[in-house]
């Protein structure tokens, strides 16, 4: 199996403990993330533990992949398709890179189960 590209919120589940998170914990450093993503989950951590955002997220164990221009002109023309299920910048740089890669992508957003890109979209909850 292609290791999967992981959204900002299935990251975030598996630093909190939330549902969904403990199947990100069981693929170790598999994953991949955008540096997009990466930017969402600092933020989030940020907002509750500003000090311990930067550490916590330096610790991550994941292939970490630059938001590149053609990530950013796949991530643009995906809006088309999502733009009506609300899905955000962040969430089409995701799914642009999983496009590219040829790779699941894990989340947790209801939503993006709505979305038909050609990436096959795992629901973590």
């Amino acid at each position: 199996m292609t290791d999967p590209v992981l959204d900002s919120s299935a990251v975030i589940a598996m630093l909190r403990g939330e549902p969904g998170g403990d199947r990100v914990m069981a693929i170790g450093g598999a994953g991949t993330l955008c540096t997009v993503n990466l930017a969402e989950v600092v933020a989030r951590l940020a907002k509750l533990d500003p000090a311990s955002a930067r550490i916590r997220t330096a610790l991550l164990p994941y292939r970490i992949v630059d938001f590149d221009e053609q990530l950013a002109v796949d991530a643009g023309l995906l809006r088309a398709t999502t733009d009506a299920h609300g899905l955000s910048i962040g969430d089409r740089a995701c799914l642009a890179l999983a496009r590219r890669e040829g790779a699941p992508v894990w989340t947790t957003d209801q939503p993006w189960a709505k979305v038909d890109v050609g990436v096959d979209i795992v629901l973590l909850r």
